[in-house]
C-alpha cells in the first residue's frame, strides 16, 4: 500500500483520530512521573500545559500547515506558553518549505527589537530544529516611511531592490520563527504579512488530504509529548543549581529554537515563604536584557496580573548602573520586586541581548536572603 493509501486508510477507518487521542492520553505521564513534583498547583497546571500545547499543536499542524499558503500566526501568547516564553515577545510563526521562495513585507513600526529566523523542520518533529537563516532590525533596510521586505530563499537574489534583505533558507528548512520584543507596551508592533513568490494566482490553501490530515496529528501528537519530556527534562536538571543562574548551552538552546546572539541562563528556585532571591549584575554593552520568573513547566507565569519580568527598559538602577532584582512571594518595599504567583519553586531565565563582546556576558550573581533583610541591604 503506497503512503497515501496508507494515511487515508488510517483517516477513514478512524487510526489516525484514536493514535492522536491515545497519545495526549499517554503525555499525562509526563506530569504523573515519579520525578515531578506531585503538589495540587503543579499537578494542575501540568495538565493545562498539556492542553496548552494540544492547543498550539492543533493551531499549527492542521489548520495552518500549508507552506504552499503560509499564514503568520501566535501560536505561543498569554495562554499557551513553551520553553520559558519571553514576556516581552510577540511571538509569530509560519509554515515554510524549502522548495519555495516567500515574501515577507511590512512596515517597521516603533518595537524596539525584531528578529526573524528560519529553522530546519518544525517544533513537532521531536528532535530539535536548528537555524537555517536569521537577521534582526539592525539588519533592515526600510524605505521612507519604514516599509520593507525580506526575501526566503535558498539561494542569495542576485540583485536586492530597495527596502529588500535577504533571509536564507535551506532544502531542510520548515518554519519562520518572527520575534518583536516591546520593552515598552507603547511600542508599536511591526505589521508583517507573508506570501509565497509566485503565488499570485493559486493564493489558497490546497483542498485537505488524509495525507496532510494524517500528518498534521502525528506532529500534534509529537509536539505535545515531545514538549512535555523536553522542558520537564529541562527543570530537572535546573534543579542541579537552584538558585543560581548559570551559562546555558548555546548550541542546545541554537538547536531549539533560540537566538544565536542571546546569552541564556535558565535555573530553577525554590523560596520559604520568609525568603527573597537576589538577583545582581552589571549591564554589559548590549541591546537590552530581561528577567522572568517561571513555572515547573518553563511556562511564563501570568504577567497579565503580575509583575514576574523585568528588562532594562522597566529595572530601576543603582547609581553606579549595576541592579538588584528581588524575588519574593510579597513585596518587601524596594524596587524591581517580582511576584512568584503563589508558587514556592519553578524555573526561571535571565538574558542578555546581543552582548559585546558575545563571549564576555556575565553571569548574575544570585543570593537567597530574609525577606525583611532585603531592605537593609546596601
Amino acid at each position: 500500500m503506497s503512503e497515501p493509501d496508507r494515511a487515508t486508510q488510517r483517516i477513514v477507518d478512524g487510526t489516525a483520530w484514536a493514535e492522536f487521542c491515545d497519545a495526549l492520553k499517554d503525555a499525562g505521564q509526563v506530569v504523573l512521573a515519579d520525578d515531578q513534583p506531585s503538589d495540587p498547583l503543579t499537578r494542575a497546571e501540568g495538565f493545562r500545559y498539556l492542553s496548552r500545547l494540544a492547543r498550539a499543536a492543533l493551531q499549527t499542524f492542521v489548520e495552518h500547515n500549508d507552506p504552499r499558503a503560509p499564514v503568520l500566526q501566535r501560536v505561543i501568547h498569554e495562554t499557551a506558553k513553551m520553553g520559558a516564553d519571553n514576556p516581552d515577545n510577540v511571538y509569530l510563526n509560519a509554515s515554510l518549505s524549502g522548495d519555495y521562495e516567500y515574501r515577507v513585507s511590512g512596515r517597521r513600526g516603533t518595537v524596539h527589537f525584531l528578529s526573524f529566523s528560519t529553522q530546519i523542520g518544525h517544533y513537532g518533529r521531536g528532535n530539535g530544529m536548528p537555524p537555517t537563516g536569521q537577521l534582526d532590525s539592525s539588519e533592515l533596510r526600510p524605505r521612507a516611511g519604514g516599509a520593507f521586505e525580506l526575501i526566503l530563499s535558498r539561494e542569495k537574489p542576485a540583485r536586492l531592490e530597495a527596502g529588500q534583505s535577504w533571509l536564507p533558507m535551506s532544502s531542510e528548512t520548515g518554519t519562520l520563527i518572527v520575534r518583536q520584543t516591546r520593552l515598552d507596551p507603547a511600542e508599536q508592533l511591526a505589521e508583517l504579512r507573508i506570501e509565497r513568490v509566485g503565488a499570485e494566482r493559486d493564493r489558497a490553501p490546497e483542498p485537505l488530504t488524509a495525507a496532510r490530515l494524517d500528518a498534521g496529528l502525528q506532529s500534534s501528537a509529537m509536539l505535545v509529548g515531545g514538549a512535555a519530556m523536553l522542558f520537564s527534562s529541562w527543570a530537572k536538571m535546573f534543579q542541579a543549581h537552584t538558585n543560581r543562574l548559570p551559562r546555558f548551552d548555546q548550541e542546545l538552546s541554537n538547536r531549539f529554537g533560540g537566538l544565536a546572539d542571546i546569552a541564556y541562563y535558565h535555573s530553577y528556585w525554590r523560596l520559604a515563604p520568609g525568603e527573597a532571591l537576589l538577583v545582581e549584575a552589571t549591564p554589559p554593552k548590549c541591546d537590552h536584557w530581561n528577567f522572568q520568573v517561571d513555572n515547573h513547566w518553563m511556562e511564563s507565569l501570568d504577567y497579565r496580573y503580575h509583575r514576574i519580568h523585568v528588562n532594562s527598559r522597566t529595572a530601576v538602577l543603582r547609581a553606579d548602573g549595576s541592579f538588584r532584582l528581588v524575588v519574593a512571594h510579597r513585596d518587601p518595599g524596594v524596587p524591581n520586586w517580582l511576584e512568584t504567583a503563589g508558587h514556592e519553586f519553578g524555573t526561571m531565565c535571565f538574558r542578555w541581548v546581543r552582548p559585546e563582546p558575545a563571549g564576555a556576558a556575565p553571569e548574575p550573581r544570585t543570593r537567597v536572603v530574609p525577606v525583611e533583610r532585603v531592605k537593609e541591604l546596601p
